[in-house]
């Protein structure tokens, strides 16, 4: 780490300069300037693409060859390794495995305590028997099947200056006080466990599981849920962080499921936008890059390449400045300012004004990241995105619930 950022190494081969690499991912992670910093270092193509995790999961299992790097959330892959349309990474072949965090290597956070095994924990699907298997291993094997690069605690978006009151609890989300300026994100996956915390930190509903729940748990959960909805409570499902956004820059959303770039975006535009850590603890998440059956040869050889380029900094250190962090901070750290690692990762105060990646700014000087440094977040993660034993039930309740 340098007073200014490090420029990207350069992998710069000859014999990959026809290669064309393909990348399908959601938009927090399939992002643009990343392709084009990795074909500078590379030297060969980077094809990325944008979809919906649905669509992405859908398409990994019905035509496995659309892409050659599948980029998705952790849950999913639970979904997706047992299809057989995916090759495992043996370990020899990553560089940064051993600088990994311990989330992904051990299942522990850095005291050695294990993090929560409510919802799909990383590390119960980091791991693989051999690189054909189609299930995952109990424990620590030489073989992974995917390669981590990003992960987040997420918690609430909160306009505080239109509350006129700080929010301390997940139960406020469902608080009548905000009847008609709440907002929930439509996405099964993760709505669920934002309305499960919300609704336990009521006292509405208690959990074994949340992260995965029986069917009456469900049933309790999106009955209350259609309740709030035809009341009103809900301004608006949301599909794409993108509504996130205006919902929150307006006013006519004053709380409501809320992701880090989205909370960047608000506060870019100057509107006051709080993402405070709960009492409850964080819902967490994290995403893994992987390689499909199908590639093989310079192509695969190509997609260590890259891999091993993803995790090397320069990415890491990008995404960092949308409030995500890097599977491996060690890296990240050497292309991020001192002002801006001990912002993001270290939860101390900025000593000049913090700026996202467009160079915007979206946090004053004296300010700290909400939450705190980095295990002070995601030390508290209270459960992870998931798919549950009972999804499919969970998905028709769910659409019941839109459809309200």
């Amino acid at each position: 780490m340098a007073d200014e950022p490090q420029r990207a190494p350069v992998f710069w081969d000859q014999k990959f300069r026809e290669v064309v690499l393909r990348h399908h991912g959601p938009s927090y992670s399939a992002i643009g300037q990343i392709a084009l910093q990795a074909e500078k270092d590379l030297g060969f193509r980077i094809e990325m693409t944008v979809d919906d995790e649905d669509t992405l999961i859908q398409r990994a299992i019905t035509e496995p060859e659309f892409t050659d790097i599948l980029d998705l959330d952790h849950w999913a892959y639970e979904l997706v390794v047992p299809r057989g349309v995916l090759q495992g990474i043996p370990l020899f072949r990553y560089d940064w495995w051993d600088q990994t965090l311990p989330i992904f290597t051990t299942g522990t956070r850095p005291d050695g305590t294990a993090t929560p095994r409510q919802g799909s924990n990383p590390f119960t699907v980091q791991y693989l028997d051999t690189p054909s298997s189609k299930q995952f291993a109990p424990g620590q094997t030489d073989t992974i099947a995917m390669v981590p690069h990003i992960l987040n605690a997420d918690t609430l978006g909160v306009r505080t200056d239109l509350i006129g009151r700080p929010v301390r609890s997940w139960s406020d989300l469902v608080n009548p006080e905000f009847k008609g300026r709440a907002a929930l994100v439509d996405i099964p996956a993760i709505g669920i466990l934002d309305a499960a915390m919300a609704l336990e930190a009521a006292g509405v509903v208690r959990y074994a599981d949340m992260g995965n729940m029986t069917r009456a748990e469900i049933d309790a959960t999106v009955d209350r849920l259609m309740e709030l909805k035809k009341s009103g409570h809900f301004t608006i499902l949301w599909q794409r962080y993108e509504e996130s956004i205006d919902l929150l820059a307006s006013g006519d959303v004053v709380i409501q499921s809320m992701w880090a770039p989205a909370v960047s975006k608000v506060r870019a535009l100057g509107v006051q936008c709080d993402y405070p850590g709960l009492a409850e603890g964080y819902r967490g998440w994290s995403a893994g890059l992987s390689i499909m059956r199908h590639v093989d040869g310079l192509t695969l050889e190509a997609a260590y390449q890259y891999m091993n380029w993803y995790n090397a900094g320069w990415a890491g250190a990008y995404v960092a400045r949308a409030g995500y962090y890097s599977s491996v901070p060690a890296t990240a750290r050497d292309f991020l300012t001192r002002n801006e690692w001990d912002f993001w990762y270290e939860g101390r105060p900025s000593v000049e004004p913090i700026t996202d990646a467009f160079g915007d700014v979206i946090s004053p000087a004296g300010f700290l990241r909400f939450g705190g440094a980095i295990w002070d977040r995601l030390g508290r993660i209270a459960c992870w995105n998931t798919v549950m034993d009972e999804q499919d039930h969970l998905d028709r309740r769910w659409q019941e619930f839109r459809d309200a």
